[in-house]
């Protein structure tokens, strides 16, 4: 299957932003399940691309000039296997993920959560994927990019960013290479969707799919753009700038079929 795939990011400023920099992870790379048949990234400034500690593309634009409108766009075309039951990707070792970080800790109550659904069997994490998505009911608007899965989970309302950093924190604590997947997720019904997160979980040499918020365990409709331990390692786009008070953001997705 073949996709197309439009991400447009939209700034807007009161009084001008003088300097500024932008850190942009929305690089998919070819991977054992997809193949990046064309893709670039428009922003004005210096540009360079390089890859960081995780294995994933990156890169930082700069902007040496005043503007109160910035635009960011990522466009290409990606082919998946339709059949792909897991992700093989052998960048880094995969001991890395069992690492917990600040925003995906356990609290005691989510330890006791994860012996309540599953063990140290792999074959029950499906469980407890289905158990986190009956606990945190799909709500926006409840959380935000910063909201650790320990707070995610005691509010009982979150995202795809929360279901993925709980069900890391989670698989981490029950003795699993865990990590946070940063994307896209195709879906027939609709044309107009937000960028997408979900959880992989290392077993006999394999990086399996817990798309916790669609009950999705296999990485067929699924394009990747970054991996880490949390959010915070795959922020699609990160920055600092110089004034520019009074910011709004928007943001538009297209994943279509082709």
């Amino acid at each position: 299957m073949k996709l197309l795939i439009n991400h447009q990011t939209f700034y807007c400023y009161e009084q001008a932003v003088k300097n500024s920099m932008q850190y942009i992870r929305l690089l998919p790379q070819n991977l054992s399940r997809q193949k990046v048949l064309h893709w670039g990234i428009s922003v004005p400034g210096e540009k360079l691309q390089q890859l960081d500690g995780f294995g994933n593309l990156w890169l930082t634009s700069s902007q040496r000039f005043s503007y109160q409108k910035l635009m960011i766009m990522a466009q290409g075309m990606v082919e998946l296997d339709e059949h792909a039951a897991y992700t093989v990707d052998n960048r880094i070792h995969p001991e890395i993920y069992l690492q917990a970080t600040k925003a995906s800790l356990c609290s005691p109550e989510m330890m006791q959560f994860a012996h309540m659904y599953a063990d140290r069997h792999f074959e029950h994490l499906m469980d407890l994927a289905q158990a986190v998505l009956e606990h945190i009911p799909y709500h926006a608007g409840h959380t935000h990019v910063e909201t650790t899965a320990a707070e995610a989970f005691e509010q009982r309302k979150g995202v795809c960013q929360d279901h993925a950093q709980v069900f890391v924190a989670l698989a981490r604590y029950l003795g699993f290479p865990a990590r946070y997947v940063s994307g896209y997720l195709y879906v027939e019904a609709g044309n107009h969707l937000a960028s997408h997160a979900w959880a992989e979980v290392y077993h006999e040499e394999k990086w399996h799919c817990f798309d916790v918020s669609n009950q999705l365990f296999s990485p067929n409709v699924h394009v990747q753009l970054a991996v880490g331990r949390d959010y915070a390692d795959v922020a699609p786009i990160r920055g600092i700038r110089q004034q520019g008070e009074g910011e709004t953001m928007t943001t538009i997705v297209q994943v279509l079929a082709c």
